[in-house]
């Protein structure tokens, strides 16, 4: 698997990273041993980066679990901190003094080190990050001081889902070493300014929604049933008919497989193509997505030309505003 350095540090990371979102039980009951068998085949065939979250239910609890029978080199783990009560993705954002008040940071970074049973977070990103806050509020002063501390060894920002470009004033401040925003064929927007602009900061970049929740991989037809609890039940309806974005899908379907083995591998393809992307995350929750993830990732890259027809003919913005299914109030991804 192709490496590269995770900016401001001396770790080398693969380019495919471990999406822990799947551990949190949002895509259907699934049991925990497939979650910890997935991390660790992943570990195995060059996955070297997890980033989980204290909002994603269990998923941090499941990925200590693996670690702690996992016997290689210690992998790049990153979390996010929850605000407290949680925070909205799409919607109107929390002042940041609600969000996170004093002591919120350092308790939550607290809390992921006792459960994923590490010594250190080698990524804590806010989870998630408004234009409106800038630098005020506690939580970048506690972040610098876990730094200090050695608890934390990069700080970062995950950022809402359509608008990458409000944390470019963050990035250039100098503050932050790293960004997850969204990266796909659908929603391409973070290539266009913040990708080259973080590149140029030497800020790393974690490109999370690879696969659209998995419907950038061809699964979905109209008489899709979801199993109950997973989230995907009415996230693929939110704001157009099931059609339409089949309809989007199907038009991918040209370039495979002349261009890339399946959609998924396209899909992962396209999120890797500027060097500027640290890490794709992906969801692994079982090792046969694992598998899935790693033979697309080490296919040849697309051609230029391929991808910027991706880039320019395929957009699908869609605005997921009015999507009632994440009831709990936290933001994901």
């Amino acid at each position: 698997m192709e490496t590269t350095t995770f900016p401001r540090t001396d770790r080398q990371v693969g380019r495919l990273g471990f999406g822990a979102m799947g551990f949190a039980g949002w895509f259907g009951d699934q049991p925990e041993a497939d979650h910890v068998r997935a991390l660790h085949y992943a570990l195995d065939h060059g996955v070297t980066l997890i980033d989980t979250a204290r909002a994603y239910g269990e998923s941090e609890r499941i990925v200590g679990a693996a670690l702690k029978q996992w016997r290689g080199s210690a992998p790049f783990v990153a979390t996010k901190v929850q605000g407290l009560g949680g925070q909205p993705q799409w919607g109107t954002p929390v002042p940041v003094e609600l969000s996170f008040p004093k002591g919120q940071v350092i308790r939550n970074c607290e809390d992921s080190l006792r459960t994923l049973g590490i010594d250190a977070i080698d990524c804590l990103q806010l989870h998630t990050y408004w234009a409106t806050w800038g630098t005020r509020g506690h939580w970048l002063d506690e972040m610098r001081e876990l730094k200090r501390r050695g608890m934390v060894r990069t700080i970062g920002v995950s950022v809402p889902d359509h608008r990458s470009d409000m944390v470019l004033p963050l990035v250039m401040s100098g503050e932050i070493d790293a960004v997850q925003t969204v990266v796909n064929i659908f929603d391409p927007t973070a290539l266009e300014v913040l990708v080259p602009f973080c590149q140029e900061h030497d800020v790393a970049v974690l490109a999370r929604c690879i696969f659209d929740e998995g419907g950038l991989t061809g699964f979905l037809q109209e008489n899709t049933v979801f199993p109950p609890g997973d989230f995907r039940d009415g996230y693929f309806d939110a704001t157009v008919p099931r059609s339409a974005y089949i309809a989007k899908v199907d038009a991918l379907r040209r370039y495979v497989p002349e261009h890339a083995g399946s959609l998924a591998a396209l899909a992962l393809k396209f999120a890797l193509h500027r060097p500027g992307i640290t890490a794709a995350l992906t969801s692994m929750h079982d090792v046969g997505y694992a598998a899935m993830n790693i033979d697309a990732v080490d296919e040849p890259p697309l051609d230029e030309e391929v991808f910027r027809s991706l880039m320019f003919r395929h957009r699908f913005i869609k605005n997921y505003a009015n999507f009632k299914n994440f009831g709990y109030g936290s933001a994901v991804g």
